[in-house]
């Protein structure tokens, strides 16, 4: 396990996602001139923003290639979570060069937060770059390409306060035409210390709650069965027709003027209304924010799914001040009550855990392993921490906690939750589990695979059922990562 930790150093033990860190654009040939290659890299955002981007590049004469070496244009879509996420991408970069130094025409793109966050220095350090767009400049790369094609370096890393995409129509990329993601906001307005999206993504913007529901609709009518709102921070949505502007909204709420305004609780219920067969997802809440109202909009629906993201990051109140997380333990456990109460037991729970933070103890270190006993996480995307430029921790606090240190405690993290999963699926074991399938199993062409209420993969024969099928499957095995079972009617 320590040379596992040693080489990747996000690790999810329960999630088939988390482990599909990069995904690459697929073949199409509708006659267009010129054949784009996108490659992506880190959280679902990212992901979705690249379908926003090949829609734009879609409309600009381009048809998607799966092979890179056949591309006019790469675009390398790029996360900056993590130290190791960037070095990623220059040594993806370096084995790009061999090709363009026999097909000087290529344009090479680097998009995202990394783009973001080093600018016009990225051209300096990766000769090889031609064009450095942010997340909010996705509209200018036709004409940023077209600048760099006349040999013209181009950056745009201009973060806008308006920007959301509504009016684009994603084009689904390595989709399995089942389940899908529909970005509801853009940005982060909240700054904790360790994170570098409020940097990288800028301020938070709600898209209009009738074109997302349109989003779904078109969805739904197109086949799908599942649909994910993804948004930094989603239980802080808040639009309105008057005003989309959050600030201005919370300020006109505190004085008591009546604005008629959209919430998380509201939109959730807007899209579930598309139709009881549309499976609907979330990602992600936010501790501080998630309210009653949205709990009791997923338990007054049914194809509301019952599995909540809520990042915990520690389990000690000072550690959670130093990362200016705005809740203490006390908070968190209290959300956590108030999930188990309203949506019972059996609702799946989510978090993510630093370990090592910023002069963590040894003593806090133990908090974060019994709020994991207390809350019994179904599964966790696991860290040990990695200082970021530019953050508030990096400015103001020591990296001081030794490597090894900090790998020892993740160590002890993931075994609390691979003991802690198996304890959770053994519960599912004996129960009927109604089954999104999404395809067949990795390990067995005989094998369906699909996922339960509370985001759980179950794995059961294939008998004659087919993918977007709901089935019922009854639960006889487990492992902590993993259901097994049989269809019943």
């Amino acid at each position: 396990m320590s040379n596992i930790i040693q080489d990747i150093d996000i690790i999810d033990r329960n999630s088939q996602e988390a482990m599909e860190t990069v995904k690459t654009s697929k073949e199409e040939n509708t006659g267009k001139a010129k054949k784009l290659y996108i490659e992506s890299y880190g959280c679902q955002m990212n992901f979705a923003d690249s379908e926003i981007v090949t829609s734009i590049m879609k409309e600009n004469g381009y048809d998607t290639t799966s092979d890179f070496e056949s591309a006019d244009v790469v675009f390398l879509n790029t996360c900056s979570i993590r130290e190791k996420a960037e070095q990623t991408v220059r040594n993806r970069l370096n084995h790009f060069n061999a090709v363009k130094k026999n097909k000087p025409e290529m344009t090479i793109g680097v998009l995202g937060c990394m783009a973001e966050r080093l600018k016009d220095k990225l051209l300096e350090e990766e000769k090889i770059v031609d064009v450095v767009v942010g997340p909010d400049a996705y509209r200018d790369l036709p004409k940023l390409v077209e600048s760099a094609e006349d040999g013209l370096k181009a950056v745009n890393t201009f973060l806008s306060r308006e920007e959301t995409y509504a009016d684009i129509s994603p084009v689904r990329l390595n989709s399995n035409g089942v389940t899908a993601f529909i970005s509801i906001m853009r940005g982060c307005d909240n700054m904790c210390s360790f994170c570098v999206v409020p940097f990288t993504r800028g301020r938070e913007r709600s898209r209009d709650p009738h074109s997302i529901v349109r989003e779904a609709q078109d969805l739904f009518n197109q086949g799908y069965k599942e649909v994910t709102l993804l948004g930094q921070n989603v239980d802080s949505y808040k639009w309105s027709e008057a005003e989309n502007n959050k600030a201005w909204l919370e300020k006109k709420e505190k004085t008591g003027e009546e604005v008629e305004v959209v919430n998380f609780a509201r939109l959730l219920e807007m899209v579930a209304l598309v139709s009881p067969e549309l499976r609907v997802r979330f990602s992600t809440s936010h501790p501080k924010d998630i309210t009653d109202e949205v709990l009791h909009t997923m338990k007054k629906y049914e194809n509301i799914c019952k599995y909540i993201h809520l990042p915990a990051q520690s389990g000690n109140s000072r550690v959670l001040d130093l990362m200016n997380r705005t809740y203490t333990r006390e908070w968190y456990i209290n959300r956590v009550d108030a999930i188990r109460d309203i949506l019972g037991e059996e609702c799946g729970i989510s978090s993510d855990m630093i370990a090592g933070f910023c002069t963590e103890t040894e003593e806090e270190h133990q908090d974060t392993i019994t709020l994991m006993d207390y809350v019994k996480y179904d599964f966790s995307y696991m860290f040990f921490y990695s200082e970021r430029p530019g953050t508030l921790a990096a400015k103001k606090f020591e990296d001081d906690i030794p490597l090894e240190v900090k790998k020892r405690r993740l160590q002890e993290i993931i075994a609390k939750q691979q003991e802690i999963s198996l304890e959770r699926n053994k519960l599912d074991v004996g129960k009927v589990h109604k089954v999104l399938i999404e395809g067949t199993s990795k390990r067995s062409e005989e094998q369906l695979q699909g996922r339960n209420t509370a985001n759980k993969v179950v794995i059961f024969p294939r008998g004659n059922h087919q993918k977007g099928d709901y089935v019922n499957v009854l639960v006889n095995d487990c492992t902590a990562a993993t259901l097994f079972g049989e269809v019943v009617a």
